[in-house]
């Protein structure tokens, strides 16, 4: 047996699990200094190889809450079945649980880009048989997760075969609108892990496909207009769209759809 990335691992029992394909992983990783959750959705039937699409959380929130609030798992399930979208693994990891919010990036001696983009796929790959080396890495998330997604996906490109985001919070200053602990815990050295337009511009060749979107009552709404403006004027293909809606999880349980469905035309 390959010896594990992890000095520990815990796996749900699936004796114990709901009928409905959602698995639990629990990993100690230095990036963490300790112990970080994964929620994963399996597709029923028998599979390998499958693509790992990985979905980030907002503040506030953990691992359990894109299925738990948002659905995911029904959703990819339902797409699945109606012959919408080829199946795929879900992997929804908590984003470190500092604060009200990581914001997915390195700060206070912890590495939270590094758990996502580094730990994640590796923990998935280590305990979901129905995944491999082979298989496919996309990254989406919401609002401080679709920073994550956005920055995270650009910087890591090489490994990434599609980036989405839904409500994103665009740039590191947009954090005050949500959190109460201090920008300065945020702030970073290199301009590119606090703007995602500035990450896309600086790893252009290694770029993935990019989409994202926005509801019209929402917010961060002219954070990503301009975000859609800025990347059009620097000649960055992406694809940018608007909904009705604010920035609630009905929201982002209906559109959810369109990420995957992107992803999908990327295998």
């Amino acid at each position: 047996m390959t010896q594990s990335k992890f000095k520990t691992t815990e796996l749900s029992n699936p004796k114990f699990e709901a009928d409905n394909g959602l698995r639990f992983i629990t990993v100690k990783t230095p990036n963490l200094k300790g112990r970080g959750d994964i929620c994963v959705f399996v597709p029923k039937g028998e599979h390998k190889d499958l693509p790992i699409v990985t979905l980030m959380h907002g503040v506030y929130g953990s691992a359990w809450i894109w299925a738990m609030m948002g659905a995911a798992h029904i959703t990819t399930q339902r797409l699945i079945d109606e012959g919408k979208i080829q199946p795929v693994v879900l992997a929804m990891p908590s984003d470190g649980l500092w604060g009200d919010g990581s914001a997915y990036n390195a700060h206070d001696g912890f590495h939270f880009e590094k758990w996502i983009a580094e730990d994640v796929p590796t923990a998935v790959r280590e305990n979901i048989p129905q995944t491999s080396d082979q298989s496919k890495l996309f990254i989406s998330g919401l609002s401080m997760g679709g920073f994550g997604a956005l920055r995270v996906g650009a910087k890591y490109g090489k490994q990434y075969a599609g980036i989405s985001g839904h409500s994103s919070i665009t740039e590191i200053e947009q954090m005050k609108i949500f959190v109460e602990e201090p920008l300065e815990h945020y702030h970073q050295s290199d301009r590119q892990d606090e703007d995602v337009f500035t990450c896309m511009k600086e790893n252009l060749d290694t770029l993935p496909p990019v989409r994202f979107d926005c509801g019209n009552a929402d917010e961060l709404i002219e954070y990503n207009r301009k975000l859609h403006a800025d990347l059009t004027e620097a000649a960055i293909d992406h694809t940018y769209e608007e909904f009705e809606g604010g920035h609630q999880w009905e929201y982002w349980q209906e559109h959810l759809v369109d990420t995957l469905v992107f992803f999908d035309q990327l295998k």
